[in-house]
């Protein structure tokens, strides 16, 4: 595959910063202190749906990475997808599945906490452990510290922001969180048919690569998540808030790493973007079949937080 040079403005870069901080700042407004406390008092689901973000599916991601014949750039586009944290919209998929709401918006949380520190970390050492992905991350050469900076920046302050008005006025927090959850949606699906109309060439000569990749990457996310929530005996609808965290991931966050950091990298951002895209397809399909029936054994939801 030969290289991909895609095209986006300085102004394009703000606009998917500004974004993805939108979007923590209303994912933020429902989370309460007693959704990172409840991974204390009941932590087996949670700590299994962080177990599969941050080190089975960045290791499988790397797997996967290395075993495909594909080029580095592409490589390291699956890659920092698979060490971003869980996305917003995966609390959405996950009540539309009749999973529990409460895991879910654990583990979004505390993911969205600790990406500050486990994507770059994770990014930098699977990237580093191929010769490909190894060789272009050294021409690309960038600074851990300002890869640390720009994830606090847009990920970690809008959400204690957020949490923060959340705490002081419920009230409206509770009224601007539906509107803000929605417009970030569309906002961000602007953004990417934004990108694919800007770079339609370039998308539709490379599509059959990065589709087949993206469609494995998710599917393995998905899959990963199942049978590790399924082997470790939990409830039906633990399981399913467990599936889903593994395969909704905060893809903004991954483009806005790319166009900051990668703009010279567009099989990066093929994957980014179209990964952005596809996991709320298969996340939807994945949450309408579990809700036409209801789980096994549905444990009591704690909602203290409301």
């Amino acid at each position: 595959m030969p290289s991909v040079h895609l095209e986006f403005s300085a102004a394009s870069m703000l606009a998917l910063n500004g974004i993805l901080a939108l979007m923590m700042f209303g994912l933020a407004l429902e989370l309460r202190s007693e959704d990172f406390l409840r991974i204390l008092r009941a932590p087996k689901a949670p700590l299994i749906g962080m177990l599969v973000q941050f080190l089975l599916l960045p290791a499988g991601a790397c797997l996967l990475a290395n075993l495909l014949p594909i080029e580095p750039e592409l490589a390291l586009g699956m890659l920092l997808v698979a060490t971003c944290p869980s996305g917003a919209f995966s609390n959405v998929m996950t009540w539309l599945a009749r999973g529990n709401v409460a895991v879910s918006a654990s583990v979004t949380g505390v993911s969205s906490l600790c990406a500050g520190l486990f994507t770059p970390l994770n990014f930098a050492l699977y990237a580093g452990l191929a010769p490909g992905t190894r060789a272009l991350l050294t021409q690309i050469s960038i600074e851990p510290l300002q890869l640390l900076a720009m994830v606090v920046l847009v990920l970690l302050l809008p959400l204690l922001a957020g949490m923060a008005l959340g705490r002081r006025r419920p009230h409206l927090a509770r009224r601007l969180e539906r509107p803000l959850r929605s417009l970030s949606l569309l906002v961000l699906l602007a953004f990417v048919g934004a990108a694919f109309a800007g770079n339609y060439r370039q998308f539709i000569a490379h599509f059959q690569t990065f589709f087949w990749l993206v469609l494995l990457l998710n599917g393995s996310a998905l899959l990963l998540g199942y049978l590790c929530a399924r082997l470790s005996r939990l409830e039906e609808a633990d399981v399913r808030a467990v599936t889903l965290e593994s395969g909704i991931h905060n893809s903004a966050l991954g483009m806005a790493l790319i166009l900051t950091f990668f703009p010279q990298a567009g099989g990066m951002l093929l994957i980014a973007a179209f990964w952005g895209c596809w996991q709320l397809l298969s996340g939807l399909a994945l949450a309408l079949y579990w809700s036409r029936r209801a789980p096994a054994l549905v444990p009591a939801l704690a909602d203290s937080r409301r």
